[in-house]
């Protein structure tokens, strides 16, 4: 007789298993402690087999049987339904384990130890808040162009457009990993050419003209905010490296008396360590500061945290307080002022640029050239120096030359 819903229902555990029969040898067994099972007997290759289907009411009657009947298909095939679902349950462990979000963070895992802290912290973040919720659970052998086009979409219509090609970026990098580690065949991200909105070309804003540019370093000597934050203002044209690679500062790179900030290779933007020659104007800011946070790691901590260096808003926060908007001046824009001007002013180009540290085409020459040109470099940064006070006390338009 067969099943109902009814009988099911009313099954009570026993003291040992027993079977509810249904048709075509499905039943159902109730365990003493009352679980209800459904299994299917079979016979393949001579020997009486069992499988498992499912438990009630996760299971009903009617997907039991369901169930059955794709089996009974397998068996017709000479297949037998017992190794089709450990296959299956395998495939599905293999795609969870290669999921894009597991090969992504194994990516980020094997990239870390190459990529600058907030390089680092850019890519995770792009990943796991843009894309993870999407296509993170996905097999990374499964996605498809148009499933990652409609992530980068989402970025794209917040008019974030140059956060979505970033992020189409590391997706492809993601995936070319996935390539050449065997569990992916393309990259998908390679038919999206085309496909993007441009962003447009961002011009970091910058002061350059002399008068104004003397008017900026009066505002940030008269900042009235944190110590910390002032010493960092004061110091951002004085050494015009990247704002990151200021905010990550550690004692430890510093040798005041020798007048040398050594920023090692897996900080640097260009991944090949960097010395920046110190003026005495920047050597007395750190002077100053150094009583304050000389016992810690970072030159320049966070006022939350001393383990950890200080926001990258910070710097630009302080220069909004000061009255300056974005359209005026940014943290970056410190390095275009000095280029700017030690390029108008006389200075060698490759000078400024080896202390800009620009990237060198040659990478086998770039491994040792980090302290080319120092004679050179150590006059220009102390001759700023004295020119950005210049600017500072009295304003006036000063010319900047190389001294022989």
């Amino acid at each position: 007789m067969p099943l109902t819903d009814a009988l099911i229902r009313a099954a009570k555990p026993k003291e040992k298993p027993y079977r509810l029969a249904d048709e075509k040898a499905l039943y159902l067994e109730v365990s003493p402690s009352g679980g209800k099972l459904w299994r299917l007997k079979y016979r393949f290759g001579g020997k009486e087999r069992r499988l498992a289907l499912g438990v009630y009411p996760d299971v009903t009657l009617t997907k039991a049987r369901k169930k059955r009947d794709a089996a009974r298909e397998l068996l017709a095939d000479a297949m037998d339904p017992g190794e089709h679902k450990k296959r299956l349950e395998a495939r599905y462990e293999a795609d969870r384990t290669n999921s894009f979000e597991a090969v992504a963070r194994e990516w980020l895992a094997m990239k870390r130890p190459s990529f600058a802290p907030a390089t680092y912290d850019k890519a995770e973040w792009l990943l796991a808040e843009l894309a993870f919720p999407w296509i993170g659970s996905r097999p990374v052998s499964a996605v498809t162009p148009p499933e990652v086009l409609a992530v980068l979409r989402r970025v794209e219509e917040r008019g974030k457009l140059e956060t979505a090609h970033r992020l189409k970026q590391r997706c492809s990098q993601v995936f070319r990993y996935a390539v050449a580690t065997g569990r992916a065949e393309r990259d998908p991200c390679v038919d999206l050419r085309g496909a993007m909105a441009s962003p447009k070309t961002k011009h970091r804003a910058s002061i350059t003209e002399p008068g104004e540019l003397g008017a900026l370093l009066r505002a940030i000597h008269a900042y009235k905010g944190g110590f910390v934050t002032a010493c960092a203002l004061k110091l951002a044209p004085l050494l015009f490296v990247r704002p990151g690679e200021l905010r990550h500062a550690e004692w430890s790179e510093f040798d005041l008396d020798v007048g040398e900030w050594r920023i090692p290779a897996a900080k640097m933007k260009m991944r090949e360590a960097h010395i920046v020659p110190l003026s005495e104007q920047a050597v007395a800011v750190l002077s100053e500061l150094r009583p304050l946070t000389g016992r810690g790691l970072y030159v320049f901590p966070s006022v939350r945290d001393s383990k950890r260096p200080m926001s990258e808003n910070t710097v630009l926060a302080a220069l909004r307080r000061m009255g300056y908007t974005t359209a005026q001046m940014s943290g970056h824009g410190f390095r275009s002022t000095a280029s700017t001007r030690l390029h108008e002013m006389g200075w060698p180009s490759h000078v400024i640029e080896r202390q800009l540290a620009h990237a060198e085409r040659n990478k086998v020459k770039a491994a040792y050239n980090f302290a080319e040109y120092m004679p050179d470099r150590r006059k220009m940064m102390q001759a700023w120096a004295d020119y950005l006070d210049k600017l500072r006390e009295r304003g006036n338009v000063i010319a900047l030359r190389l001294q022989a």
